[in-house]
Protein backbone atom coordinates (compact mmCIF):
# COMPACT_ATOMS: atom_id res chain seq x y z
CA UNK A 1 0.00 0.00 0.00
CA UNK A 2 3.00 2.29 0.96
CA UNK A 3 4.39 1.68 -2.77
CA UNK A 4 1.21 2.31 -4.40
CA UNK A 5 0.87 5.72 -2.22
CA UNK A 6 4.48 6.80 -3.36
CA UNK A 7 3.57 5.98 -6.62
CA UNK A 8 0.52 8.16 -7.39
CA UNK A 9 2.37 10.45 -5.56
CA UNK A 10 5.34 10.78 -7.76
CA UNK A 11 2.52 11.05 -10.80
CA UNK A 12 0.83 14.09 -9.57
CA UNK A 13 4.12 15.72 -9.08
CA UNK A 14 4.75 14.88 -12.34
CA UNK A 15 1.87 15.94 -13.46
CA UNK A 16 1.88 19.21 -11.81
CA UNK A 17 5.67 20.05 -12.63
CA UNK A 18 5.20 19.22 -16.83
CA UNK A 19 1.41 20.00 -17.41
CA UNK A 20 2.16 23.64 -17.90
CA UNK A 21 3.13 25.51 -20.84
CA UNK A 22 4.50 21.83 -22.31
CA UNK A 23 3.26 21.01 -25.89
CA UNK A 24 2.17 17.61 -26.94
CA UNK A 25 5.30 15.60 -27.72
CA UNK A 26 6.46 11.68 -27.36
CA UNK A 27 5.84 11.02 -23.32
CA UNK A 28 9.79 10.92 -21.64
CA UNK A 29 11.24 8.98 -18.52
CA UNK A 30 11.14 11.93 -15.24
CA UNK A 31 11.65 9.65 -12.63
CA UNK A 32 12.14 6.10 -11.23
CA UNK A 33 10.96 4.46 -8.05
CA UNK A 34 11.44 1.19 -6.36
CA UNK A 35 8.40 -0.75 -5.98
CA UNK A 36 8.86 -4.31 -3.98
CA UNK A 37 11.68 -4.85 -5.92
CA UNK A 38 10.84 -3.73 -9.25
CA UNK A 39 12.32 0.13 -10.68
CA UNK A 40 9.17 1.61 -12.14
CA UNK A 41 10.01 3.98 -15.16
CA UNK A 42 7.65 7.24 -14.60
CA UNK A 43 6.72 9.32 -17.72
CA UNK A 44 6.11 12.92 -18.87
CA UNK A 45 2.30 11.57 -20.19
CA UNK A 46 1.67 10.39 -16.24
CA UNK A 47 1.56 6.67 -17.55
CA UNK A 48 4.48 4.48 -15.97
CA UNK A 49 6.39 1.05 -17.09
CA UNK A 50 8.09 -1.60 -15.05
CA UNK A 51 11.84 -0.46 -16.32
CA UNK A 52 12.90 -4.43 -17.45
CA UNK A 53 9.73 -3.63 -19.64
CA UNK A 54 11.45 -0.95 -21.64
CA UNK A 55 14.31 -3.31 -23.22
CA UNK A 56 12.26 -6.36 -22.81
CA UNK A 57 12.74 -8.13 -26.47
CA UNK A 58 9.84 -10.50 -26.78
CA UNK A 59 12.23 -13.70 -26.06
CA UNK A 60 11.02 -15.95 -23.57
CA UNK A 61 12.81 -19.28 -24.42
CA UNK A 62 16.23 -18.44 -24.84
CA UNK A 63 17.49 -21.73 -26.36
CA UNK A 64 15.07 -21.57 -29.17
CA UNK A 65 15.96 -18.37 -30.14
CA UNK A 66 19.74 -18.96 -29.45
CA UNK A 67 18.86 -21.23 -32.05
CA UNK A 68 17.01 -19.38 -34.97
CA UNK A 69 19.89 -16.84 -34.65
CA UNK A 70 22.28 -19.29 -35.33
CA UNK A 71 20.75 -20.93 -37.93
CA UNK A 72 20.42 -18.31 -41.41
CA UNK A 73 17.55 -20.67 -42.99
CA UNK A 74 15.25 -20.39 -39.93
CA UNK A 75 13.34 -17.13 -41.30
CA UNK A 76 10.94 -16.55 -37.68
CA UNK A 77 10.92 -13.47 -36.59
CA UNK A 78 10.28 -12.31 -32.67
CA UNK A 79 8.06 -9.23 -31.39
CA UNK A 80 6.41 -8.19 -28.55
CA UNK A 81 3.36 -5.83 -29.40
CA UNK A 82 0.53 -5.32 -26.53
CA UNK A 83 -1.84 -3.63 -29.35
CA UNK A 84 -1.43 -6.39 -32.09
CA UNK A 85 -3.01 -9.94 -31.65
CA UNK A 86 -0.46 -11.16 -34.38
CA UNK A 87 1.06 -10.64 -37.69
CA UNK A 88 1.59 -12.82 -40.75
CA UNK A 89 4.69 -12.53 -40.99
CA UNK A 90 5.90 -16.03 -39.92
CA UNK A 91 3.42 -18.28 -41.87
CA UNK A 92 5.23 -18.24 -45.49
CA UNK A 93 8.05 -20.06 -43.35
CA UNK A 94 6.46 -22.01 -41.57
CA UNK A 95 4.15 -23.35 -44.03
CA UNK A 96 7.09 -24.59 -46.25
CA UNK A 97 9.50 -25.45 -44.23
CA UNK A 98 11.50 -28.93 -44.94
CA UNK A 99 12.75 -29.39 -41.62
CA UNK A 100 10.65 -30.23 -38.20
CA UNK A 101 10.95 -28.12 -34.90
CA UNK A 102 11.24 -29.55 -31.91
CA UNK A 103 9.25 -27.78 -28.87
CA UNK A 104 9.12 -28.68 -25.00
CA UNK A 105 6.49 -27.97 -23.97
CA UNK A 106 7.32 -28.58 -20.29
CA UNK A 107 10.70 -28.74 -18.61
CA UNK A 108 12.26 -28.87 -15.18
CA UNK A 109 12.29 -25.55 -15.06
CA UNK A 110 8.66 -24.97 -16.12
CA UNK A 111 7.01 -28.43 -15.36
CA UNK A 112 3.56 -27.23 -14.88
CA UNK A 113 0.42 -26.93 -16.86
CA UNK A 114 -3.70 -25.87 -17.14
CA UNK A 115 -6.42 -26.91 -18.78
CA UNK A 116 -8.06 -23.47 -18.97
CA UNK A 117 -11.34 -24.70 -17.89
CA UNK A 118 -13.13 -28.01 -16.90
CA UNK A 119 -15.75 -28.04 -19.61
CA UNK A 120 -16.06 -29.85 -22.52
CA UNK A 121 -14.41 -29.32 -26.08
CA UNK A 122 -17.60 -28.24 -28.21
CA UNK A 123 -15.77 -27.16 -31.42
CA UNK A 124 -12.86 -28.54 -32.66
CA UNK A 125 -10.17 -27.07 -34.51
CA UNK A 126 -11.47 -27.39 -37.79
CA UNK A 127 -13.14 -26.19 -41.11
CA UNK A 128 -16.46 -24.50 -40.08
CA UNK A 129 -18.66 -22.10 -41.57
CA UNK A 130 -16.58 -21.21 -44.52
CA UNK A 131 -13.66 -20.87 -42.73
CA UNK A 132 -10.94 -22.80 -40.82
CA UNK A 133 -11.66 -22.04 -36.83
CA UNK A 134 -8.48 -21.72 -35.48
CA UNK A 135 -8.95 -22.71 -32.07
CA UNK A 136 -11.27 -24.99 -29.98
CA UNK A 137 -14.14 -23.86 -27.73
CA UNK A 138 -14.64 -24.99 -24.71
CA UNK A 139 -17.72 -25.07 -22.68
CA UNK A 140 -18.07 -22.39 -19.85
CA UNK A 141 -20.90 -20.39 -17.92
CA UNK A 142 -20.31 -16.51 -17.58
CA UNK A 143 -17.95 -15.76 -14.59
CA UNK A 144 -16.40 -19.10 -14.77
CA UNK A 145 -12.83 -18.81 -13.37
CA UNK A 146 -10.58 -18.94 -16.62
CA UNK A 147 -6.91 -20.13 -15.87
CA UNK A 148 -3.35 -20.10 -17.77
CA UNK A 149 -2.29 -22.99 -19.55
CA UNK A 150 1.28 -22.52 -18.72
CA UNK A 151 3.78 -20.31 -16.98
CA UNK A 152 4.79 -16.82 -19.03
CA UNK A 153 4.13 -13.21 -19.99
CA UNK A 154 0.64 -11.35 -20.77
CA UNK A 155 1.50 -10.09 -24.35
CA UNK A 156 -2.04 -8.46 -24.95
CA UNK A 157 -4.99 -8.17 -22.27
CA UNK A 158 -8.00 -5.89 -23.45
CA UNK A 159 -11.30 -5.95 -26.11
CA UNK A 160 -10.49 -7.12 -29.45
CA UNK A 161 -12.74 -5.36 -31.79
CA UNK A 162 -12.44 -8.15 -34.57
CA UNK A 163 -14.44 -11.08 -32.99
CA UNK A 164 -12.18 -12.20 -29.84
CA UNK A 165 -13.64 -9.65 -27.36
CA UNK A 166 -11.84 -9.55 -24.42
CA UNK A 167 -9.00 -11.76 -25.44
CA UNK A 168 -5.94 -12.42 -23.17
CA UNK A 169 -2.38 -13.92 -24.83
CA UNK A 170 0.30 -15.14 -23.24
CA UNK A 171 3.68 -15.94 -24.60
CA UNK A 172 5.19 -18.76 -22.45
CA UNK A 173 8.81 -20.07 -22.17
CA UNK A 174 7.90 -22.83 -24.27
CA UNK A 175 7.87 -20.56 -26.64
CA UNK A 176 4.37 -20.54 -27.89
CA UNK A 177 1.26 -18.26 -27.54
CA UNK A 178 -2.08 -19.09 -25.91
CA UNK A 179 -5.09 -17.03 -26.38
CA UNK A 180 -8.31 -16.57 -24.75
CA UNK A 181 -11.29 -15.27 -26.00
CA UNK A 182 -15.04 -13.68 -25.48
CA UNK A 183 -14.00 -13.13 -21.59
CA UNK A 184 -16.72 -11.11 -19.73
CA UNK A 185 -13.47 -9.64 -17.61
CA UNK A 186 -9.82 -9.61 -17.68
CA UNK A 187 -8.02 -9.94 -14.41
CA UNK A 188 -4.22 -9.40 -15.63
CA UNK A 189 -2.41 -6.54 -17.73
CA UNK A 190 -0.14 -6.66 -20.46
CA UNK A 191 3.53 -7.57 -19.36
CA UNK A 192 2.42 -8.98 -16.09
CA UNK A 193 3.87 -12.68 -15.35
CA UNK A 194 1.88 -15.15 -14.80
CA UNK A 195 2.25 -18.88 -13.93
CA UNK A 196 0.31 -22.24 -14.83
CA UNK A 197 -2.76 -22.30 -13.45
CA UNK A 198 -2.99 -18.56 -12.79
CA UNK A 199 -6.46 -16.87 -13.02
CA UNK A 200 -6.42 -14.23 -15.59
CA UNK A 201 -10.29 -13.64 -16.70
CA UNK A 202 -13.64 -14.49 -16.09
CA UNK A 203 -15.36 -16.45 -18.79
CA UNK A 204 -17.81 -14.81 -21.14
CA UNK A 205 -19.30 -14.23 -24.61
CA UNK A 206 -18.05 -10.85 -25.71
CA UNK A 207 -17.18 -10.20 -29.31
CA UNK A 208 -18.03 -12.65 -31.90
CA UNK A 209 -19.79 -15.61 -29.42
CA UNK A 210 -23.17 -17.10 -29.92
CA UNK A 211 -23.46 -18.27 -25.93
CA UNK A 212 -20.65 -17.89 -23.26
CA UNK A 213 -17.76 -20.04 -24.45
CA UNK A 214 -14.09 -20.01 -24.02
CA UNK A 215 -12.22 -19.69 -27.75
CA UNK A 216 -8.67 -21.48 -26.91
CA UNK A 217 -5.54 -20.78 -29.70
CA UNK A 218 -2.18 -22.27 -29.58
CA UNK A 219 0.37 -20.24 -31.66
CA UNK A 220 3.91 -20.39 -32.75
CA UNK A 221 5.33 -17.54 -33.73
CA UNK A 222 2.00 -16.58 -34.54
CA UNK A 223 0.81 -19.29 -36.47
CA UNK A 224 -2.19 -21.35 -35.09
CA UNK A 225 -1.79 -25.03 -34.34
CA UNK A 226 -4.12 -27.40 -33.36
CA UNK A 227 -4.54 -27.88 -29.34
CA UNK A 228 -5.48 -31.02 -29.63
CA UNK A 229 -1.95 -31.60 -30.50
CA UNK A 230 -0.68 -30.57 -26.76
CA UNK A 231 -3.94 -31.06 -24.51
CA UNK A 232 -6.27 -34.54 -24.27
CA UNK A 233 -8.95 -31.71 -23.11
CA UNK A 234 -11.02 -35.01 -22.02
CA UNK A 235 -9.00 -36.36 -19.78
CA UNK A 236 -7.45 -32.89 -18.37
CA UNK A 237 -4.01 -33.84 -19.25
CA UNK A 238 -0.43 -32.72 -21.59
CA UNK A 239 -0.46 -35.58 -24.27
CA UNK A 240 3.48 -35.04 -24.37
CA UNK A 241 6.54 -32.83 -23.36
CA UNK A 242 7.94 -33.09 -26.43
CA UNK A 243 5.77 -31.48 -29.57
CA UNK A 244 7.45 -31.79 -32.88
CA UNK A 245 6.36 -28.84 -35.58
CA UNK A 246 6.08 -30.31 -38.97
CA UNK A 247 5.15 -27.68 -41.90
CA UNK A 248 1.70 -29.46 -42.49
CA UNK A 249 0.46 -28.44 -39.32
CA UNK A 250 0.42 -24.80 -40.45
CA UNK A 251 -1.03 -24.92 -43.89
CA UNK A 252 -4.55 -23.58 -42.65
CA UNK A 253 -2.73 -20.10 -41.76
CA UNK A 254 -3.32 -16.87 -43.93
CA UNK A 255 -0.40 -15.60 -45.69
CA UNK A 256 2.37 -17.24 -48.10
CA UNK A 257 1.33 -19.80 -50.70
CA UNK A 258 1.97 -23.16 -50.68
CA UNK A 259 -0.78 -23.42 -53.97
CA UNK A 260 2.25 -24.39 -55.79
CA UNK A 261 4.98 -26.60 -53.95
CA UNK A 262 4.00 -28.40 -49.98
CA UNK A 263 7.19 -29.77 -48.68
CA UNK A 264 7.08 -32.51 -46.39
CA UNK A 265 9.89 -34.76 -44.09
CA UNK A 266 10.06 -36.91 -46.86
CA UNK A 267 9.08 -37.52 -50.32
CA UNK A 268 8.22 -33.83 -51.47
CA UNK A 269 4.55 -35.03 -52.18
CA UNK A 270 3.57 -31.82 -54.12
CA UNK A 271 0.47 -30.72 -55.60
CA UNK A 272 -0.54 -31.12 -59.58
CA UNK A 273 -1.22 -28.13 -61.12
CA UNK A 274 -3.96 -28.77 -64.37
CA UNK A 275 -6.77 -27.10 -65.95
CA UNK A 276 -7.16 -24.48 -63.13
CA UNK A 277 -7.40 -26.80 -60.20
CA UNK A 278 -4.83 -28.39 -57.59
CA UNK A 279 -4.56 -32.28 -57.54
CA UNK A 280 -3.32 -34.63 -55.15
CA UNK A 281 -1.80 -37.98 -56.06
CA UNK A 282 -2.79 -40.56 -53.70
CA UNK A 283 0.40 -42.30 -51.51
CA UNK A 284 0.92 -45.28 -49.19
CA UNK A 285 -0.77 -44.08 -45.73
CA UNK A 286 -2.71 -41.83 -47.31
CA UNK A 287 -6.51 -40.61 -46.15
CA UNK A 288 -9.36 -37.95 -46.68
CA UNK A 289 -8.25 -36.67 -43.89
CA UNK A 290 -4.77 -36.25 -44.21
CA UNK A 291 -5.47 -35.00 -47.70
CA UNK A 292 -7.76 -32.28 -46.39
CA UNK A 293 -5.33 -31.17 -43.81
CA UNK A 294 -2.28 -30.75 -46.24
CA UNK A 295 -3.79 -28.96 -48.24
CA UNK A 296 -5.92 -26.75 -46.18
CA UNK A 297 -9.32 -27.60 -47.10
CA UNK A 298 -11.83 -29.99 -45.77
CA UNK A 299 -12.88 -33.98 -46.06
CA UNK A 300 -16.75 -32.62 -47.30
CA UNK A 301 -15.16 -30.75 -49.89
CA UNK A 302 -12.88 -33.12 -51.22
CA UNK A 303 -15.99 -35.53 -51.25
CA UNK A 304 -17.99 -32.83 -53.58
CA UNK A 305 -14.64 -32.09 -55.52
CA UNK A 306 -14.30 -35.74 -56.28
CA UNK A 307 -17.86 -37.14 -56.44
CA UNK A 308 -16.66 -39.35 -53.41
CA UNK A 309 -17.75 -40.26 -49.88
CA UNK A 310 -15.96 -40.17 -47.03
CA UNK A 311 -16.27 -44.54 -46.99
CA UNK A 312 -14.66 -44.38 -50.62
CA UNK A 313 -11.25 -46.92 -50.58
CA UNK A 314 -8.45 -44.16 -51.98
CA UNK A 315 -6.09 -46.32 -54.91
CA UNK A 316 -2.22 -45.52 -54.77
CA UNK A 317 -1.49 -43.16 -57.84
CA UNK A 318 -4.92 -41.94 -57.58
CA UNK A 319 -5.52 -38.35 -58.59
CA UNK A 320 -7.38 -36.20 -56.35
CA UNK A 321 -8.67 -32.68 -57.06
CA UNK A 322 -8.01 -30.61 -54.03
CA UNK A 323 -8.99 -27.04 -54.89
Amino acid sequence: MKHCIILISLICFVSLGFSQGSEASEPFPVDTVDMDGREVVLFSNNTWQYLEDLSFDGILNKHLAAIIEKDTSIDLKTYWNNDMCFSYQNNGYLKTMEDSIWVCTTDSLHPNFCIPVPGVLTSKYKYRGGRWHHGVDLDLNTGDTVKAAFSGKVRYAKYNTHGYGNLVIIRHYNGLETYYAHLSKLLVTPNEYVVAGQTIGLGGATGHAYGAHLHFETRFFDATIDPEEIFDFENKTIKACNLILKSDMFLHNKGGSTDRVVHMRSGGNKPITTGGGNYHRVRSGDSLWKISRLHGTSVDRLCQLNGITEGTTLQIGQKLRVK
